[in-house]
C-alpha cells in the first residue's frame, strides 16, 4: 500500500472495491516524512490531526478538518431569478412574489454539473460537502495514490520528453465513465481510503527528494481537488517544478482560468464527439469539454488531447472525422492528439480491446484533416508512438513504450530540417 503522512492508508469495510484495489496493488510505496504547513489553517490542521483523538468514523474526521472550498454560492447570496433555480422548481418562480429560499442550500460552481447540494449532502464528485451551509473540500490534503511516472505515461509527448512526473490523486470525479480504468479511486469517497493529511509543502518536498521535475495531478479528476493542486503548483514553482494536469475538461471557466495561471501543461480527454456518447457513457455533456479545450488553447498553456477509442461506442469513421476537423479548425493542427487503445474494464468488460487497425484508421483520418501530431496510444512498439517532423517526415522523437529512445529536437527545431516542432522542450 502507498503510505501517506507516515502511515499506511486504511480503507474502511471489506467492499468489492477494497478487495479489487488490494488485489491490484498500488505499486511501489512512497513514505512521507512528518511535516506541517508553514502558515494559516494548514498549520492548525496539521497540529489538530496530530493532537486530537481520531474519531472512529473517518468521515466525521474528514468533515471536522475539511477546509472551505472555493467556487460555490449559497442560497443566501442568490441575486437573480436564475440563481433561485438552484433551490426552487421553475414553477415556484412563475409568480413574481416574494419567496423563501431553502435553508443552507449551496450550488457548486466548480464543474459543469452545477450540483445543488442540501446540508449534509455532497455533489456528484463525492469530494465536496455542504457542512452547515458552507461547501467544504473533503479531499484537500488527502492523496490516495502517489507514483513517479514517465511523463509519456500521462500521456504528454510534447512536454519535456523523457522527464519523470511525481503523480498524485485524491478520490472523486464528477463523471461516471463506464470505461474508467481508475474507477477504484475516481468513483470512491474519500472515507473509503481514510487518507492522512499531507500538506502541499510536503508534496513538493517529496517531489524534490525524488528528483522529479514535474508535478502531475492525475488518475482521478483533479478538478475536484482544485484548491489543493493550485496550492501545490504555486509552491512547486518556487522549487522550479513544473505542474501538469490530466483532466476530463469538465470544469467551469473560472477555476480553469486559475489553473491556467499556475499550470504548465494540460491534457484533456476528449472522450468522443457526440452529446449522446457523453450523456449515455460518461454521465456528462460534450459542450463544456469543448469550451475548456478552446480556453486552454487561447490562454497559451501547452495542450494535448486524448481520445480513448471504445469499440462500437465512439469508433466510427464519421465521428473520428468530425473530431479531427473540430480540433484542427478550433485549436489548430499543432495540438497533439492521442488515439488510445481501450482495454475492457469497469462496466464494459464485455467489449473487446480496440483493434489496432481502428486506431490506425483514426490516426490516418486525423492527419488527412491536417493534424500534424496524431498518435496511436497504448500499443507499445507501434510506429504511431513516434513523433514525426511535419517538415521532412523523419522521426524526431523515438519512443519505446513510455520511454524516449532518441530525440532529434534542439530547442523547438527539427535537427534534420530546422522545421519548428510544437511543444515545451526545456
Amino acid at each position: 500500500m502507498q503510505t501517506v503522512g507516515g502511515g499506511a492508508m486504511a480503507r474502511t469495510g471489506w467492499t468489492r472495491r477494497r478487495f479489487l484495489s488490494r488485489s491490484a496493488g498500488c505499486g511501489a510505496a512512497l513514505a512521507w516524512s512528518s511535516s506541517t504547513a508553514s502558515a494559516g489553517w494548514l498549520t492548525r490542521l496539521a497540529a489538530q490531526e496530530k493532537k486530537a483523538p481520531t474519531p472512529r468514523d473517518p468521515l466525521a474526521r474528514l468533515i471536522r478538518q475539511a477546509p472551505r472550498a472555493r467556487y460555490w454560492i449559497s442560497s443566501t447570496t442568490a441575486k437573480t431569478r436564475s440563481d433561485c433555480l438552484g433551490c426552487h422548481q421553475a414553477a415556484e418562480l412563475e409568480v413574481e412574489t416574494p419567496h423563501v429560499h431553502k435553508q443552507k442550500v449551496v450550488r457548486c460552481q466548480l464543474c459543469a454539473q452545477g450540483c445543488t447540494i442540501e446540508e449534509g449532502e455532497r455533489g456528484r464528485c463525492r469530494a465536496r460537502m455542504n457542512v452547515g451551509g458552507e461547501l467544504r473540500s473533503l479531499v484537500y490534503g488527502r492523496p490516495v495514490s502517489v507514483h513517479v511516472d514517465p511523463i509519456e505515461k500521462k500521456p504528454f509527448y510534447h512536454f519535456l520528453p523523457g522527464s519523470m512526473a511525481f503523480s498524485m490523486a485524491t478520490s472523486g470525479c464528477p463523471l461516471s465513465c463506464k470505461f474508467c480504468q481508475n474507477w477504484e479511486i475516481s468513483q470512491a469517497r474519500p472515507e473509503d481510503y481514510d487518507p492522512r493529511f499531507v500538506s502541499p509543502r510536503e508534496i513538493v518536498r517529496t517531489a524534490v527528494k525524488r528528483n522529479a521535475p514535474i508535478l502531475a495531478y492525475t488518475y482521478n479528476e483533479p478538478t475536484v481537488f482544485t484548491e489543493y493542486l493550485t496550492d501545490i503548483a504555486r509552491l512547486g514553482r518556487d522549487q522550479k517544478r513544473r505542474s501538469v494536469l490530466v483532466s476530463c475538461g469538465f470544469m467551469t471557466e473560472a477555476p480553469l482560468t486559475e489553473m491556467c495561471q499556475v499550470l504548465d501543461a494540460i491534457k484533456i480527454d476528449l472522450k468522443g464527439f457526440s452529446q449522446d456518447f457523453y450523456r449515455n457513457v460518461c454521465g456528462a455533456d460534450l459542450q463544456p469539454v469543448l469550451r475548456s479545450i478552446k480556453q486552454v488553447a487561447k490562454n497559451g498553456t501547452h495542450l494535448e488531447l486524448v481520445n480513448l477509442v471504445v469499440p462500437t461506442l465512439n469508433d466510427s469513421p464519421a465521428m473520428m472525422t468530425e473530431l479531427a476537423k473540430w480540433v484542427v479548425g478550433e485549436v489548430g493542427p499543432n495540438v497533439p492528439v492521442h488515439f488510445t487503445r481501450f482495454h475492457p474494464d469497469y462496466q464494459l468488460p464485455h467489449l473487446p480491446p480496440t483493434p489496432v487497425p481502428t486506431l490506425e484508421r483514426a490516426r490516418e483520418i486525423a492527419m488527412k484533416e491536417g493534424m500534424h501530431f496524431a498518435y496511436v496510444g497504448n500499443v507499445p512498439g507501434h510506429p504511431g508512438n513516434h513523433t514525426y517532423c511535419p517538415g521532412c517526415g523523419e522521426i524526431v522523437i523515438e519512443r519505446s513504450g513510455f520511454f524516449v529512445a532518441g530525440i532529434k529536437v534542439e530547442k523547438d527545431r527539427c535537427k534534420l530540417c530546422d522545421h519548428k516542432i510544437a511543444g515545451v522542450w526545456s
